[in-house]
């Protein structure tokens, strides 16, 4: 698995970007490249239509503009295609608050250079990558299939990596560095 210090790699995938919009326009290619010179945050889970990811991705979702004040990307990405995305996030309410990017990673491309596919599954683990504007990985995370992450945790930590001081446990936005 790639880890903290490593380049967060290459991609080009589909996406749902527009889940009330015509089937025309709800999907767009993102890339590696897209938005250029901010943090971003990659969150992967195993499987669409599951129960423990639509409470991750509404808590993800619930900080999304926490995330755009610090100048941070949030990206979803499963290996279920771009059109489960769009059936899922209309047939789910938990997901009606999703504004992020669902990258479809249909061919497991993307989790396989990261090395996050789990051998039992065949599915994305339930990983967490926070990438610097430089593409570096900062903080990595990933939690047995059946244990949902904290979202909020991803914004203290992201918080911790931009103050550029060293952060003791439990530290806070606002609070002293070491």
């Amino acid at each position: 698995m790639l880890g903290v210090g490593d380049k967060f790699p290459e991609f080009s995938l589909n996406a749902l970007v527009q889940k009330d919009a015509e089937v025309s326009s709800a999907f767009k290619v993102i890339t590696d490249r897209d938005f250029q010179g901010q943090w971003k945050v990659f969150f992967f889970w195993p499987l669409d239509f599951t129960f423990v990811c639509p409470t991750e991705i509404a808590g993800f979702a619930d900080i999304q503009a926490d995330l755009a004040e610090r100048n941070c990307q949030l990206l979803g990405c499963s290996v279920d295609s771009q059109y489960v995305h769009l059936a899922w996030a209309k047939a789910n309410d938990h997901l009606s608050a999703v504004k992020f990017p669902m990258l479809s990673d249909l061919k497991r491309e993307l989790s396989s250079a990261l090395g996050i596919i789990d051998a039992k599954v065949g599915a994305a683990q339930r990983a967490t990558f926070v990438v610097n504007p430089d593409g570096k990985i900062c903080s990595v995370m990933v939690t047995d299939l059946s244990v949902g992450r904290n979202p909020q945790e991803v914004l203290r930590v992201l918080d911790a990596l931009q103050s550029g001081g060293l952060c003791p446990c439990n530290w806070s936005k606002g609070q002293k560095t070491l």
